[in-house]
């Protein structure tokens, strides 16, 4: 009896002693104070964790005395540690604010600075944080940008491995009217020479978005119409860390994404590997492969000087390497056909092959004369090939040769060459021309950026200036070969010879200046600014019967122009949480080196306000984009012959609405924190051509004073909602995009010049564990909607089908 009463006594002792109590605090981001969702916060080294709410609240429970040490941490964010001691009786609060690294990077160049920096831009912009870039881990660019507004989009391959991107009404054709780059380098194969990007950055390996809008984009030219759009891949962590994504899914898609990097006192680092493959989601006729295999390297370096020194410097490195190859063809569908299976593919398009390779070099010097005071400066080269060997024409008993276009827009009268798409031909003399588009392209230039920042009484003053010398090439160098349908099995019969097709280089030098003044004073702030463009084009054509390039044939076209582009900003701060801005600028575009094709010009106007308190954020622009020349480009992609040439399409006016809202419908902090966290955006864009003119090129056809612009929705609404509830996430994004014209026209929209309207639903959910390790499940397209998303680049061409991933994402 009496060492059980002992044992009774050590127990009551030790609960009597041993009191454990609740750490509880808030995170949010330093200098905005907004709260930050989502934070992984735990006590090292034990099972304690938990993760913030919408509000940004936290707390551990039953935490036993002691002293720990306190983390915490989101992908984005440098990562916060503090000790922290345990002691019975006392209430234990830790308010944290953590700095976003893209605040503070050291090895780019960033537009906005981060969801912090948006409010000081006296004009439309978007962040598109790595927060909100894990919710769905999409891989697809198009789908990233879906809720943001005054951004148009058309779908092509339904992977979006070459998205077709515009801004405000500036046209879509392979995303070549707005400036892309990444980590504030141009990232189009050749920007000036030849915009189209065929090459457009792994989406599933960026770390977040910036976008751009109204006058502050033209600082980031050479396109300054509609916007700029910079990715920004994963950046060196400050401690040692890293991720590993392992996803599967339908169509036999397969991800791996892993990094690893690390900080030390003069050197950081970070390597990176994105794979991603899919057997497709078409099916050929006669079976064959409609899938993708894209392989994505990436390595940076930085040497920099130790915390503390008096002049802080680094130097930065940046290696990537893609290699991406995809049986993907131009080859659409008739209506008929489309309507009995939409995901069929013609066996005339069994040898269509993408082939790519890219190799990119950049070296980025920082140093900063002082905290008001820095300079940037980076070198850059990137390397792009591609051959895309695809089906041209179809040739039928007569000798006549036909475009694939020609012969899917209208069946019945080309039954002949129609049969022989599916595989049927109907004579010997039958024959599939399948063209080598072999293309191959190089840019290089180093821009430097250099901020200056003072104050004079209750005036604050910054002045941005910016140069750079940029030179880029194309070379187009391309043949043609010649084959028959035996037995469902395309079979070589002429192997063409190379420069026998598009034999041609373009080259392009170009300097670029800038110049950005901010005043600030009171409530009022003020952004006046300048770009200048000085390009010069040149282009010899060497024919199609000097392959040897010997210049028997050679045409010579040069084109040069030089350019002041202005705009200026001008924010009124109305109270803490409201801003209203209004800008104007010049719109521009090179021009292209055939004769007579003029720049692209425009005045751009945009009135807004943004009204933020901690997670509520509401902004609404108007907008007005007038054309005084707009450019049109003969794209294969836009339905055209794909020269690649340029051509004035006169007079546009764009004009249009885009509204954002995002708020927390219902947030409950306690022991089991949740929250609904719902985001709505709208975007309402007409585009009308305000001159008349017949075009030479098929994908625009005559022109008419009055007609709308095709590929571009009158309406899209988009709504984000969420809910969290402890380890538990589930998050859903829905799309409503309005029926869109395929070709210039007016009045109702006939029904084979229409794309579909077509509203889908994404889900993701995520289970948490681990604190460091997440579960992971999506679901795209969930209703199956089916839709006509294109009618181009030849036929009917279906949005992405339902499809499932799942997997497992880890973080140390």
């Amino acid at each position: 009896m009496r060492p059980l009463l002992i044992l009774l006594f050590t127990i009551l002792l030790t609960d009597l002693f041993s009191q454990t109590l609740t750490i509880e605090g808030s995170v949010v981001q330093s200098q905005s104070e907004v709260p930050i969702s989502d934070v992984n916060v735990f006590l090292e080294s034990t099972s304690f964790h938990a993760r913030t709410d919408l509000k940004g609240n936290f707390a551990l429970s039953d935490v036993p005395e002691g002293d720990y040490q306190l983390t915490a941490s989101s992908f984005g964010f440098v990562s916060y540690r503090i000790p922290v001691t345990v002691v019975a009786g006392q209430l234990l609060r830790i308010d944290i604010q953590l700095t976003e690294q893209v605040a503070e990077l050291q090895e780019v160049v960033v537009m906005t600075k981060g969801l912090s920096g948006i409010r000081n831009i006296p004009g439309s912009a978007h962040f598109i944080s790595p927060k909100e870039i894990q919710k769905f881990s999409y891989t697809d660019v198009s789908r990233a940008l879906g809720s943001v507004p005054g951004i148009n989009i058309q779908e092509e391959d339904g992977f979006g491995l070459r998205p077709n991107i515009g801004l405000r009404g500036t046209g879509v054709e392979r995303s070549s009217k707005i400036t892309l780059m990444e980590d504030g380098v141009l990232t189009a194969p050749a920007p000036y020479s030849e915009p189209a990007a065929y090459y457009f950055p792994t989406m599933g390996r960026m770390q977040a978005i910036e976008i751009v809008k109204g006058s502050s984009q033209i600082k980031y030219g050479p396109f300054t119409t509609g916007g700029a759009i910079n990715l920004l891949s994963t950046q060196i962590p400050s401690t040692f860390s890293g991720k590993f994504h392992l996803l599967g899914g339908s169509y036999g898609n397969r991800i791996l994404h892993a990094w690893v990097g690390d900080e030390q006192k003069h050197l950081a680092y970070l390597v990176e590997s994105f794979q991603y493959r899919s057997d497709g989601f078409k099916k050929l006729d006669g079976g064959g492969p409609t899938g993708f295999d894209k392989q994505d390297y990436l390595a940076k370096l930085r040497l920099q000087t130790a915390p503390g020194a008096k002049i802080p410097q680094s130097l930065s490195i940046r290696f990537s390497h893609t290699l991406e190859e995809s049986d993907e063809t131009y080859l659409g569908l008739t209506q008929e056909d489309f309507d009995q299976d939409p995901y069929r593919r013609y066996a005339a398009s069994q040898k269509d092959l993408m082939s790519t390779k890219q190799n990119h070099l950049s070296l980025m010097h920082t140093v900063s004369l002082g905290s008001d005071l820095q300079l940037s400066t980076t070198a850059y080269r990137t390397e792009f090939s591609r051959n895309w060997y695809k089906l041209d024409k179809v040739g039928i008993s007569d000798g006549t040769k036909l475009s694939i276009g020609s012969v899917v827009d209208d069946p019945d009268n080309n039954a002949e060459a129609y049969e022989v798409l599916r595989g049927t031909p109907t004579g010997s003399s039958n024959r599939l021309y399948v063209k080598a588009n072999n293309r191959s392209y190089e840019a290089k230039g180093i821009q430097s950026a250099l901020s200056f920042s003072f104050a004079h009484s209750d005036w604050d003053h910054r002045i941005d200036l910016g140069l750079r010398i940029h030179r880029d090439w194309a070379d187009r160098f391309q043949w043609e070969d010649h084959y028959a349908i035996q037995d469902e099995v395309m079979r070589l019969l002429e192997t063409g010879i190379p420069g026998t097709e598009s034999n041609r280089i373009i080259r392009t030098d170009a300097a670029a200046a800038y110049l950005q003044y901010r005043l600030r004073h009171g409530k009022f702030t003020a952004t006046p600014g300048l770009r200048y463009e000085n390009i010069f084009v040149e282009q010899k054509d060497f024919g199609k019967g000097d392959p040897k390039r010997l210049g028997d044939q050679l045409s010579l076209k040069q084109n040069h122009v030089a350019l002041v582009i202005p705009g200026i900003g001008v924010q009124y701060q109305a109270n803490k949480f409201s801003t209203v801005f209004i800008g104007i600028h010049k719109g521009f575009a090179p021009p292209g080196a055939q004769d007579g094709t003029l720049p692209e010009e425009s005045i751009n106007y945009e009135l807004g306000s943004r009204w933020q308190k901690g997670v509520f954020l509401l902004q609404a622009v108007i907008f007005l984009n007038d054309y005084s020349n707009l450019l049109g480009t003969d794209l294969a992609a836009g339905g055209g012959t794909g020269t690649g040439d340029l051509f004035n399409a006169g007079e546009v006016r764009s004009h249009g609405i885009e509204f954002q809202i995002n708020c927390d419908l219902i947030s409950q902090k306690g022991a089991h924190n949740y929250s609904v966290p719902v985001g709505i955006s709208y975007t309402y864009t007409v585009a009308r051509f305000q001159s008349s003119f017949k075009s030479i090129y098929e994908d625009w056809g005559s022109v008419e004073k009055g007609d709308h612009f095709p590929y571009l929705p009158a309406h899209q609404i988009s709504l984000l909602a969420g809910f969290r509830y402890g380890a538990f996430r589930f998050d859903a994004s829905t799309r409503f995009v309005d029926a869109m014209r395929t070709e210039p026209g007016q009045g109702a929209i006939e029904l084979n010049q229409r794309t579909d309207g077509h509203f889908t639903i994404d889900i993701s959910s995520h289970y948490t564990i681990h604190k460091k390790i997440d579960l992971f499940a999506s679901a795209s397209n969930v209703l199956d909607e089916v839709y006509i998303a294109a009618r181009r680049p030849a036929g009917l061409r279906p949005g992405m089908p339902r499809s499932f991933t799942l997997g497992l994402k880890a973080a140390f």
